[in-house]
């Protein structure tokens, strides 16, 4: 094989090779390509066209073209409208592109023909194997391809040339350029056989699976007709007979069924009631029956999903927006979107907000929703005593629906939303069932993967949903449901949280509830501040928004009969729209008295004080115990005195004290109900100032449960116990030692300006409450 160097004008085709001994025609519309021609029109004719790597490629350089090409010799050309040269060439060798120039306006290119005179090396009987294995490949893929050529196929099975027959293939068979170009690339005759036999192997084989594919679905379109014809007749007898509306509505089903976004188990088993409904024509109630099943289980979001927010600081804006406070649901929440963000999946979380009334359990699972990008469901819990509310009722029944948690899938249109539990603690039983114990396998992680409903009678996966449960007392949930879910605590509000959101929130609410964006419409902080100190007793707002809506109320009443622009609240005029204070604080004592300590105790409204008053006087050892006061505190009384008697000696009380002396404790607001064992040091550090004649100190509360030998046990509700003290003007209070740990999660603010002191037995609370001796 020899090989000649030649400077040939270059055309670079779109989409298209050229081989040799192939005549064709293309047309050219770049300006360097029409140069290109005309140049090699002035010269020999001769011209190379090289195949473009990228056909969108508008200004090719050499690395957008292939290195192999076709020198072509020009055997006409004709001008078209639009400035399109259409040349018809012949190709007459390969080439090797080895330099590309474009400096005349045009491609010029340093190329290496190839002067092909293959074969010498092979002998005949080579030749001739090869000759009839290619003929009849090419005979299967004539026989395969209807759009070949009958004259052609002869012509080329005729052919005894080996290299002619092989070219004669390459350039009637329709290939896509890139197999062309390996075809073109293939200099050597053995290699481009090698290469043609694959394609043509290939190529047979696609049509082979491609007429199997044409007749299957030939063989489909057909049992479709004949299916058509046959729906057509009957609906033609169904509209005769009256049962058309029912066949329309079974299709509409069907088509739904299809489109439904399900897994295969849920699509066979609504096709399945479709086609009961189908052969119910004539029973209207069991049809209408079948009908709002099947349409309950085409409204139900198997497998949709919302996406969630991804976003940690915009989430953490919408709740910090939303709410005052509230640090620990925030923070739990925020946890939960970063684990969601780290890991794409993560298990939602099943939190129950326990704290009193009013203090936004509610409203913040509306805000998580929106923080999260979530749909809100609320589902109301207070009342439900039939366990067929959570579950569902079965089908047989007459009026059957699902329960309430598919309920609440079905209303919010995705698997993955946010569903508030309210007031679970407040869920009962009867003879029905256990509402309680229907809940387990709802809010139980590990089970409510396939949740089944009696009435939707499929597995429903709730892992998805983020349960949010809200509560006043944890007491009252029983406790294998309480184990199942994350107890976060939001306790009362403090006045200065109160405040803030007063300010921020309700107060910007009920003026655009009652109409006043327009007017100067204010209430000063002060007034504020009064609203929550002598109007409310509650830990949460509720109370306060509503007074702060009777202020909006009647200043919208002035501003219409008096005509104003503006109106200001202040403290000063705060009594003209609320009236009398209804409430006032406990404060401390300014003197120090004997036998009357200030305890702290804990309502369902926050914290209050509350005052132990002791006297003895002579009699026969009674103890009378007044105040309304409960079986816990009572005992909790007694041990103090029975403590008391034992170590009378160390605080100098005469022996036979308690044999010649009656001792009455009493606890103010008799009206009040009163129980716990938080009482116990204050009634005993009571008994002994008035056993022994010592003053109490005034500034001093205190907290904390007794046992019989003298310890201080720990209790509950310290924060709101110490903001009331706080409130008091209490400067010393007492807590038990093993609360200290409490007492660190309370907020700066409450502790700021008191003195807190820890106690282990009475020994530590004595010293400190009771006034010394040489004063």
């Amino acid at each position: 094989m020899s090989e000649l160097t030649k400077e040939l004008p270059v055309v670079a085709l779109r989409g298209m090779t050229i081989l040799p001994s192939m005549i064709v025609h293309f047309d050219i519309s770049r300006e360097k390509s029409i140069k290109a021609v005309e140049h090699a029109m002035m010269e020999n004719q001769e011209l190379l066209v090289v195949t473009q790597r990228d056909p969108d490629v508008s200004e090719p350089g050499e690395q957008d073209l292939y290195r192999v090409g076709t020198v072509v010799k020009i055997r006409q050309l004709l001008k078209l409208p639009k400035n399109i040269l259409r040349v018809l060439a012949e190709g007459t060798f390969r080439a090797e592109l080895l330099t590309l120039e474009d400096d005349l306006g045009y491609l010029q290119a340093q190329v290496t023909v190839f002067d092909e005179q293959q074969g010498e090396d092979m002998d005949a009987h080579e030749k001739e194997a090869m000759l009839r294995n290619l003929k009849e490949i090419y005979g299967e893929y004539a026989r395969v391809n209807s759009k070949m050529s009958k004259d052609l196929t002869v012509q080329i099975m005729e052919t005894e040339d080996l290299t002619r027959l092989v070219d004669d293939i390459c350039n009637n068979i329709p290939l896509y350029f890139e197999e062309k170009q390996k075809l073109l690339e293939a200099v050597r005759l053995p290699e481009r056989y090698e290469l043609l036999c694959v394609i043509l192997s290939n190529e047979v084989e696609i049509m082979n699976i491609k007429a199997e594919i044409q007749a299957k679905v030939k063989e489909r379109v057909d049992k479709n007709q004949r299916e058509y014809l046959l729906r057509e007749q009957l609906k033609v007898i169904r509209e005769e007979l009256g049962e058309d509306t029912m066949l329309s509505d079974a299709d509409h089903f069907e088509e739904e069924a299809r489109k439904l976004n399900a897994s295969g188990a849920v699509k066979e088993k609504i096709l399945k009631e479709i086609q009961r409904f189908k052969s119910l024509a004539g029973n209207t109630s069991e049809s209408s029956v079948s009908r709002s099943y099947i349409e309950t289980l085409l409204e139900m979001p198997w497998e949709k999903m919302s996406r969630d927010n991804k976003d940690l600081r915009e989430a953490k804006q919408i709740l910090e927006a939303d709410h005052y406070g509230l640090e620990k649901v925030k923070e739990r929440i925020l946890e939960f979107l970063a684990v969601r963000m780290l890991t794409e999946k993560g298990e939602s979380p099943i939190l129950c907000l326990v704290g009193p009334p009013g203090t936004g359990k509610t409203s913040v699972a509306k805000s998580i929703a929106r923080a999260m990008n979530k749909k809100y469901i609320r589902i109301s819990l207070g009342g439900v005593r039939d366990e067929a509310e959570i579950r569902g009722h079965r089908r047989t029944y007459v009026g059957a629906m699902p329960g309430r948690i598919a309920n609440g899938i079905k209303a919010a249109g995705v698997k993955n939303p946010l569903m508030l539990l309210d007031e679970i603690d407040k869920v009962s039983s009867d003879y029905k069932g256990d509402t309680s114990s229907a809940l387990l396998e709802v809010l139980d992680g590990e089970q409510n993967v396939r949740f089944r409903d009696n009435y939707i009678e499929l597995p429903l996966d709730l892992s998805e949903v983020l349960f949010i449960a809200t509560a006043n007392d944890v007491q009252t949930i029983p406790r294998p449901l309480l184990d199942r879910m994350e107890i976060i605590e939001i306790s009362s509000y403090t006045e200065n949280e109160k405040f803030h959101i007063a300010k921020e929130h309700l107060l910007k609410k009920q003026i655009e509830k009652h109409g006043l964006e327009a007017y100067d419409f204010t209430i000063t902080g002060g007034a504020l501040k009064k609203i929550i100190s002598a109007y409310t007793r509650e830990a949460g707002v509720r109370s306060l928004e509503r007074k702060i809506g009777e202020v909006c109320r009647k200043a919208a009443r002035q501003i219409l009969e008096e005509g104003r622009d503006s109106l200001k609240v202040s403290e000063g005029n705060l009594k003209e729209y609320l009236g009398t204070e209804r409430y006032s604080i406990n404060r401390a004592n300014k003197q120090d008295e004997v036998g009357i300590v200030r305890g702290l105790a804990w309502t369902s409204v926050g914290g209050d004080t509350l005052e132990i008053e002791v006297n003895v006087m002579p009699g026969k050892g009674e103890i009378q115990l007044t105040g309304q006061l409960g079986d816990v505190m009572k005992e909790s009384a007694k041990a103090g005195i029975s403590y008391i008697r034992s170590v009378s000696r160390v605080y100098g009380i005469p022996e036979d004290f308690f044999q010649k002396n009656d001792i009455h404790i009493h606890i103010p607001e008799g009206a009040v109900p009163k129980d716990g064992p938080s009482a116990g040091i204050t009634m005993a550090t009571a008994i002994v100032s008035a056993a022994t004649g010592r003053k109490v100190r005034a500034d001093v509360a205190m907290t904390g449960e007794i046992t019989l030998r003298g310890r201080v046990l720990p209790i509950g509700g310290l924060k709101e116990k110490l903001l009331a003290a706080k409130n008091a003007g209490i400067r010393t209070v007492i807590v038990p030692k093993k609360n200290k740990v409490d007492v660190g999660e309370i907020s700066k603010e409450i502790r700021k300006g008191m003195e807190i002191l820890y106690a282990e037995t009475m020994e530590d609370v004595l010293p400190a409450a009771l006034v010394k001796k040489d004063k």
